[in-house]
Formats: C-alpha cells, sequence, structure tokens
C-alpha cells in the first residue's frame, strides 16, 4: 500500500482554512509480531487502538513529548498495518501552512519530515481514528502511478525494525520535498 499513497493528495480543512498535500515520501508498518519497528508489535495498546481499526482511517500519535506523526491505516479491522506520512508537498493553503511552519526557510520545507508535515497540514492528536475520506479530511489516490519510487531503511528507527528486510521507506525519486535519512543513532 506504501508507494501507491505517493503522489496522493490529503486535504485537512479546519476553521482557518484548508491545506493539501502531495504524498512524497512514505514509511510502511506491519503489525503485531510481525515488524519490530512497529508500534504494534506487541500488541494493542490504548495508543495503537486506531491502528488496529478500520483501512482508510488515521492513525496519529505523540512522539519525543512534543510531535505528532500521522499514518493511513491499511489492513482490515484486528489487523494492524500502517503507512507513516513522512512528507509532502503543499500544493493548497501554502499561505496557512507558512503561518503553522513560520521556521520553514523554504516551501519545500513545509511539509519535509513526519511532525513538520502535520503542523503545516493542521492535523491535530484528537483527529487519531478518523476516517480520511469524511471532512474535515479527504484523500484523493493519485491521478497516475507514481514511478518506480526509492527505497531504503526507514529513518530514525532501531533494532531488527531499522534493518533490512525492512528497507520500506518510499520516496519519489528527485523530489526536493524528500526529507534527509538519519540512521537511528542505535542502529
Amino acid at each position: 500500500m506504501a508507494p501507491q499513497l505517493l503522489g496522493a493528495i490529503l486535504s485537512h480543512d479546519s476553521d482557518e482554512g484548508r491545506v493539501s498535500v502531495r504524498l512524497t515520501e512514505v514509511e510502511a508498518y506491519l503489525g503485531e509480531g510481525q515488524d519490530p519497528g512497529s508500534h504494534a508489535f506487541r500488541g494493542r495498546t490504548p495508543r495503537t487502538a486506531s491502528m488496529f481499526g478500520e483501512p482508510g482511517h488515521l492513525y496519529a500519535y505523540f512522539t519525543y513529548g512534543m510531535h505528532v506523526c500521522a499514518n493511513v491505516v491499511c489492513s482490515p479491522v484486528g489487523e494492524a498495518s500502517a503507512v507513516l506520512l513522512r512528507a509532502g508537498e503543499i500544493v493548497d493553503g501554502v499561505d496557512l501552512a507558512r503561518r503553522r511552519r513560520p521556521t520553514a526557510r523554504l516551501d519545500r520545507d513545509l511539509a519535509r519530515g513526519p511532525a513538520r508535515l502535520v503542523l503545516a497540514v493542521g492535523i491535530a492528536l484528537a483527529e487519531d481514528g478518523a476516517d480520511l475520506s469524511r471532512p474535515p479530511f479527504q484523500l484523493e489516490p493519485p491521478r497516475e502511478p507514481a514511478a518506480t519510487p526509492v527505497t531504503s531503511l526507514r529513518t530514525g528507527v532501531s533494532g531488527d525494525g531499522g534493518r533490512p528486510p525492512f528497507a520500506w521507506r518510499f520516496a519519489l525519486a528527485g523530489d526536493p520535498t524528500v526529507s534527509p535519512y538519519k540512521r537511528h543513532p542505535k542502529a
């Protein structure tokens, strides 16, 4: 599912307006007992409940005590898997995204990284579990399949989940909004 999300447009409406991002980088995570890099590896918890929910819904989580990250749930109910939205190009609502991300020097940096993407688009942790096909969200598949994506190890994942065979980071080759690879310090 992850490579199929490259080029998709995720839109989010708020009282401030709409921001839309074209996804340029994602990472895949499998569920319980399958993927040591996944939040769901050890089973369902209150934090991961939506990851075990309906496909096409949002799995949002708080990380590092300061950031929210967003994922698209991909497996049937009861089976956890999700695709982390790592980076994208803001294609609608650029001025609003700039106000939300005033430290971004260039527009390519507005949603370059998972926490930055969430800030620019305006996704809140309270929206965890939301249906991405209903307001305030809209997830449109890409108009045409992306060219063969670049694949690599997942960024910042330690232990076995940060090594092959988990090279499940997918990105549009040469796109300036793709975030740089960061190896986990313990990897």
